[in-house]
Formats: structure tokens, sequence, C-alpha cells
């Protein structure tokens, strides 16, 4: 299933950053979030039943149990993340959103060239 909004809750990123790692059982993600997130098994199965549902989460049968992989990259939810931030935040500009994170916190000189690096890109490829 093809989603073309890509939007998590905080729950679902925390099942899916123990998926984007690697696929993963049932109970390995009712062992790794019971640790991380303190979750209970039944509150792992509801989410994972529930992202199944949604599509973003799918599964292949590996013996007797289901191995769960995420249906939807790291890079697409990001993307996804970032333009709605951008929009609802900044109403699409991206200066202000930089503007406004430059001021609230001190960037180190390696953050800054590399920031640099990125806007040379941008520019070289919009020629």
């Amino acid at each position: 299933m093809e989603l073309n909004i890509v939007t998590l809750s905080q729950s679902e990123w925390t099942v899916m950053e123990a998926l984007w790692e690697r696929p993963k059982t049932l109970m390995e993600l009712v062992r790794e979030l019971g640790q991380s997130a303190h979750w209970a098994k039944s509150t792992v199965t509801t989410m994972v039943r529930r992202m199944e549902e949604k599509g973003i989460v799918t599964y292949k049968m590996q013996g007797r149990a289901k191995l769960f992989h995420a249906a939807v990259s790291w890079e697409d939810v990001v993307a996804e993340e970032t333009s709605s931030l951008l929009q609802r935040a900044y109403h699409g500009s991206i200066s202000m959103m930089f503007s406004a994170m430059t001021k609230k916190q001190d960037l180190s000189s390696v953050e800054i060239d590399e920031l640099r690096a990125i806007l040379q890109q941008a520019e070289e490829a919009s020629k």
C-alpha cells in the first residue's frame, strides 16, 4: 500500500524507529519497547495492529511468528514531517525556519560549514 501522506504520532515514531533498524517479531518489539518506552505487551500489540491497519507496518510469516517490517521509509516520513512543520509554523518559508533555528541555538563552525555546503549544492542544482 502506497501512502501519499506519511505522518506519525509520537508512539508510532517509537515503533518505527525500532523497525527501521531491522525487521522484528512482535516479541522482539515487546522486549525492546518494554525496556526503552516502558510499554506493556498489550500496548505494543495494539500499536502494531493499528499501524498494520494503517498500512505503515507489514509482516511476513517467519515460521509461526510474524516478522514485522516498516512499510514506509524513514526518508519519506521525515520529508513529510518537515514539509508539514514548514507549512504550519513558517508558512512555507525555509528562510524563516532557518532564522528561527539559528537564533535559538548556537551553531558550531562545523554546522555552519555544513549549511553553507547544502546551500551551495542547492544553488548549483537550480542553475
